[in-house]
């Protein structure tokens, strides 16, 4: 890499930092990326996801990484069961033979499979950063934990939720949406919880009540059920409540109450996890956010459009972010030479209308999810008509934007084939 070659650094080494990073070395582009994680495999990455077939899975045909995934992949675990709380099926799904339109896979395994496919040395592990300082022409000083110090010409902020980067080009702070949920794990199901196993099956189940309390479940694999015990509540529920979130028993007496009215079977899942139980709690970015566009930074994922869960949008666009960010950067340097942002009108040009594109893609998913948690959490009814979703609909839609997204690539590339 010459002087003049902007020096690119990514922060955040999750699904979409990790996505950038391996579209921009496919086009030959230096990146280096700069994450808080002692490994990347150092702490719990969370439960399954859907990857679907018009945003993640375009931005993993773009890394090149679509027969990986697919070897790793479970598009069994698409299937659904609602019921109420007392146990009642309210509904079932189970995907189509064949039906790759949004294949589960675990978040460890994504990220790993998305580690292993950059260059080694891609990622600074053990890097988490404190700091990031404005220079002169659209250039920053980033100050890390360690005693590190960079400069990049480009910095991209694919640091999450709480993004170190974010307030660089936006005031705009996640917010509280009202819920809060307990993370538990079964481990190998099959045998010891077998009653569990037949209830789930091969995915996920789904119950709530009229009182805004939800059990989630998801079959991972490697016979690991992992799931959610959700409810309303303030920020510091427990606090008030007198629990010790850190002795299992203390939140078991205090689940024993808050769902005593529900069935005897799902009272013995909320009281059974092997796992401690992890307190978590639901936030989100105001939706629609849009910013105007700073010379040298941009953000990507969760840093740029954090939403709630439901619909599974958020890792999905947060990959297609990094994959179409990389690919603008290519044409941006292949068409204007070397020189750093702030001297390149085509590189800052082609952040600012990824930017515009990503608003636009984010908007209506995070609106509509956001929208959704509220829902889901404040329904009079367990079956509401807008619950659930029509999931062999929502599949079709997912190849139906897919083609169209691609067609539309090829539009732009002058009839050219996807990448």
């Amino acid at each position: 890499m010459t002087t003049s070659t902007p020096r690119i650094c990514i922060v955040g080494g999750g699904p979409a930092g990790l996505t950038c990073a391996r579209v921009l070395q496919l086009q030959g582009i230096e990146v280096a990326v700069y994450d808080g994680d002692t490994a990347v495999d150092s702490r719990d990455p969370g439960g399954t996801l859907d990857l679907h077939a018009d945003t993640g899975q375009i931005a993993l045909a773009d890394a090149g990484l679509t027969e990986a995934f697919l070897a790793q992949a479970r598009p069994e675990g698409r299937a659904m069961t609602r019921t109420d709380h007392q146990g009642t099926v309210l509904a079932r799904f189970a995907p189509a033979p064949g039906d790759t339109a949004a294949p589960e896979i675990d978040r460890g395994r994504l990220r790993r499979l998305l580690h292993d496919h950059v260059r080694p040395g891609t990622v600074r592990w053990g890097h988490r950063l404190v700091r990031a300082t404005p220079l002169e022409r659209g250039a920053h000083r980033l100050e890390f934990a360690n005693g590190a110090v960079v400069r990049a010409d480009l910095l991209i902020g694919a640091d999450g939720a709480w993004s170190t980067i974010r307030p660089l080009v936006t005031d705009a702070a996640p917010e509280y949406l009202g819920v809060s949920f307990l993370d538990v794990r079964f481990d190998d199901v099959d045998t010891r919880h077998p009653e569990l196993a037949g209830t789930i099956g091969d995915g996920h189940l789904f119950a709530n009540d009229n009182d805004g309390r939800a059990v989630i479940l998801q079959r991972n694999a490697d016979r690991v059920v992992r799931g959610y015990l959700a409810f309303r509540a303030v920020r510091d529920w427990h606090v008030a409540a007198g629990v010790d979130l850190t002795d299992r028993e203390s939140v078991r007496a205090h689940l024993a109450g808050t769902f005593a009215h529900w069935s005897p079977s799902l009272r013995a899942v909320i009281a059974d996890s092997d796992a401690d139980y992890v307190p978590r709690s639901f936030w989100a970015l105001p939706a629609p956010l849009a910013w105007g566009h700073v010379p040298g930074v941009t953000l990507i994922g969760d840093a740029a459009h954090l939403m709630a869960p439901f619909g599974g949008h958020g890792a999905n666009l947060a990959m297609l972010d990094g994959a179409e960010l990389a690919l603008a950067v290519g044409v941006a340097l292949a068409r204007g030479g070397s020189s750093t942002p702030g001297q390149s009108s085509a590189l800052d040009e082609a952040v600012a209308a990824h930017e515009a594109e990503m608003f636009a893609r984010s908007a209506g998913p995070a609106t509509g999810s956001n929208e959704a948690l509220a829902q889901f959490f404040a329904t009079t009814s367990p079956d509401a008509p807008h619950l659930p979703p029509d999931h062999a609909q929502e599949h079709h839609d997912y190849l139906a934007r897919a083609a169209a997204r691609r067609r539309e690539r090829a539009r732009r590339a002058g009839g050219g084939t996807d990448v």
